[in-house]
């Protein structure tokens, strides 16, 4: 298991469960990864007035035409059951004084199928279950501070392990290896290649970019879910994590406005505020356009005190670090870089196209979200489709392969040089960010070929990590130019109407001559 957030813990122990050994591998510590974060919550069917197909048709609807009804069948069905298998496994959720659980509501959704814990804090509490249970069971090994660098294959093509850049103490080891009869990625999100997002620095599409050179096909990389609502920290804030400010809040009530005050989502969508994500995303931009404004407002005032310190400890404590009392003060906010829909392919079993090779989680593109990931979706995606790779894993798996050129494929002959990372992040914010068009995504793709002209002979993990943004990075500027039309969180000034023309997927794979390719496949 290559990451230790939701995805890859529970994948971990659904495959303990089938009576597998198992290596967990993590690039920081187990803490570390993106499921922390998360503060709205998990999404799943537990009112009884509520209907996983009501769920699914939230989904389908966010995702703009693009999802895959069978995966989202999948997702809204399992979904309360796995959610239950958390709280087996000793997740708390906030839960009402007779016992039952609290749910809310968030943007998109018609219903309250949403379960949060401390408030604000959900993340964390799944972390800190999932966390303990790894630790309970002896026949999990976790690896930390160890960097995944490329898919070690058999003779026959088949996944065989994976190389990886291990630290040590205070030194850097160098590269070893963990030999296995399947790999399951895990790892999380690409929101590093933006220079504003809500992914915590770990985040540089490790996962993503090692399928890609392992010639595993990579789907929907052009629709990255930019959060309406992150924390503005000003002009002067340094590149990378922004503190997120939850749907949620939105969710209990908080409003949005313009500098001059106006809630501008009312009449703008039916459900105001609590619009899909894009939506909101898209409007609170046009309003600093047209203001020359780098952020609006979230007014949360009117909730009051005891309830916003009870509802959103966590939001608050964070605020007021940068002087922000969303008790007496407009928050400012503006859209960061949050959640990639697309990622690497695979079926309703997790499985990738490259045979013993599953993905699950961010890093994986299983057909639920579509164009635009539904509100507190993900975490759920993480629950499902983990127990159902656990259960592809207590199928009959082939014997340990002997893997073919263990020495990284020569991979570090071309790893790009960590200084120009920042660089990198800055022109895919300026022309791949939440407005596109083909004269912008164009300039950002001749700064790419530029920028990964900097090559270092030093293959040490801030290199590593760079050379992945940059193959993700020109994967996703590919297919954003590829697309030519707004769909979900793909949104092109040039051509701001979906068209039907445009109803299918992008496949992005690299050849064996490491050329990039782009197509395109019609639902």
């Amino acid at each position: 298991m290559i990451g230790s957030g939701v995805a890859g813990l529970c994948a971990a122990l659904h495959a303990r469960e089938a009576g597998l050994s198992v290596v967990v591998v993590t690039k920081v510590n187990i803490d570390d990864g993106s499921t922390r974060w998360a503060q709205g919550g998990i999404a799943a069917v537990l009112d009884p007035l509520d209907t996983p197909a009501a769920h699914a048709r939230d989904t389908l609807v966010a995702g703009v035409g693009l999802c895959d009804p069978a995966a989202v069948d999948v997702l809204t069905r399992e979904g309360p059951a796995r959610l239950h298998e958390l709280i087996a496994a000793g997740a708390e959720f906030d839960r009402h004084s007779d016992g039952s659980l609290m749910l809310t509501r968030e943007g998109g959704h018609h219903a309250n199928r949403i379960v949060h814990a401390g408030g604000d804090a959900t993340g964390a509490e799944v972390q800190r279950a999932l966390h303990a249970a790894i630790h309970r069971d002896d026949g999990i090994r976790l690896i930390e501070h160890a960097l995944v660098l490329d898919l070690l294959t058999g003779a026959d093509g088949r996944a065989a392990g994976v190389s990886l850049h291990v630290l040590g103490e205070g030194s850097e080891d160098g590269v070893g290896a963990v030999l296995a009869r399947a790999v399951v990625l895990a790892t999380g999100g690409l929101g590093q290649v933006f220079a504003s997002t809500t992914n915590p620095a770990v985040s540089t599409g490790d996962g993503v970019a090692l399928a890609l050179r392992a010639g595993a096909v990579v789907t929907d990389l052009e629709f990255v879910q930019f959060h309406p609502t992150a924390l503005y920290l000003g002009a002067n804030a340094p590149a990378g994590q922004q503190p997120l400010v939850s749907e949620a809040m939105r969710g209990e009530g908080a409003y949005l406005r313009n500098g001059a005050g106006e809630r501008f989502m009312v009449g703008r969508h039916e459900l105001a505020e609590l619009a899909p994500r894009d939506v909101v995303a898209k409007n609170i931009t046009r309003e600093m356009l047209s203001a020359g404004a780098e952020h609006v407002w979230l007014d949360a005032r009117h909730l009051g005190a005891d309830f916003l310190e009870h509802r959103f400890p966590s939001i608050l404590a964070r605020a007021r670090q940068a002087g922000i009392d969303p008790v007496t003060d407009l928050v400012p906010v503006a859209p960061a870089a949050h959640y990639a829909s697309g990622g690497v392919r695979t079926d309703l079993r997790g499985r990738t196209s490259v045979p013993g090779l599953y993905a699950c989680g961010e890093v994986a593109c299983t057909g639920v979200h579509g164009a635009n990931r539904l509100a507190s979706n993900s975490l759920l995606e993480g629950l499902v489709f983990a127990g159902r790779i656990g259960a592809d894993l207590a199928r009959d798996l082939p014997p340990q392969a002997e893997p073919v050129d263990v020495d990284g494929n020569g991979l570090e002959h071309y790893v790009v040089s960590s200084t120009v990372r920042e660089d990198l992040q800055h022109a895919m914010v300026r022309g791949a960010g939440v407005l596109r068009s083909a004269a912008s995504l164009r300039s950002t793709s001749d700064a790419l070929v530029q920028l990964g002209g900097k090559r270092s002979i030093d293959p040490r993990p801030v290199n590593w990590e760079v050379t992945n943004l940059h193959t993700v990075a020109t994967a996703l500027v590919a297919a954003a130019s590829m697309r030519e039309e707004t769909r979900g969180c793909h949104w092109r000034e040039d051509f701001p109407d979906a068209s039907d023309e445009w109803r299918g997927h992008l496949l992005a794979a690299i050849a064996p001559d490491g050329a990039l390719t782009e197509t395109y496949e019609a639902m």
